[in-house]
C-alpha cells in the first residue's frame, strides 16, 4: 500500500510553507530580538486569531493582522530611531498609547470583519425592494396602458 495515496495532494507545500515560516521567525529572533519582541506584543490579537482562525484562507486573522501591522509602523520606527536597543524597545512596550492603538485596531479589524457582511446584506436587500418597488410601479403602468386588468400581487 502506498502510504502517498492516502495524504491529501495540499500536505507537502503546506508543512513547507510552516517550515520556512518557522525558519523566517527563528532568523528574526536571532536578528533583530528588540524588533521581534516588540512586534510579538503589538500583534498579539491578531497572533492569537491566526492560531485560532481556521477557515480557508483565515479571514478574520488575516484582516485583524492587517490592522494591527498598520498600527506598528510607529512604534517599530520609533525603535528603528531610537537606537535599536532592547532599553528601546522596553519603552516602547511600556508606551501605552501605542500598545492600545495597536491592539484597537486590531479590534477594528475583527469589527470590520464580522459587520461586513451584515452591511453588505442590509444595503443589497434594500436595493432588491427597491428595485421590486419599482418593477411593480411599471408593470401596472403597462397593464393601464394595454388595457389589462390589474395584475395580483404575489
Amino acid at each position: 500500500m502506498p502510504a502517498r495515496a492516502d495524504r491529501p495532494a495540499t500536505a507537502e507545500p503546506r508543512r513547507s510553507l510552516i517550515w520556512l515560516q518557522g525558519l523566517a521567525c527563528g532568523g528574526m529572533v536571532a536578528l533583530a530580538p528588540e524588533t521581534m519582541l516588540l512586534m510579538v506584543v503589538l500583534l498579539g490579537p491578531g497572533l492569537l486569531a491566526l492560531m485560532l482562525d481556521r477557515q480557508p484562507g483565515r479571514p478574520v486573522a488575516r484582516a485583524i493582522l492587517l490592522c494591527g501591522a498598520a498600527a506598528c509602523v510607529e512604534p517599530i520606527r520609533a525603535l528603528w530611531a531610537a537606537g535599536h536597543s532592547l532599553d528601546a524597545a522596553l519603552a516602547g512596550l511600556g508606551d501605552l498609547g501605542a500598545l492600545g492603538t495597536a491592539w484597537s485596531a486590531a479590534a477594528g479589524g475583527w469589527l470590520l470583519v464580522e459587520l461586513a457582511p451584515i452591511a453588505t446584506r442590509a444595503v443589497l436587500d434594500a436595493h432588491s425592494r427597491a428595485r421590486v418597488a419599482r418593477l411593480h410601479t411599471l408593470r401596472e403602468r403597462l397593464a393601464e396602458a394595454w388595457g389589462f386588468d390589474r395584475p395580483a400581487d404575489p
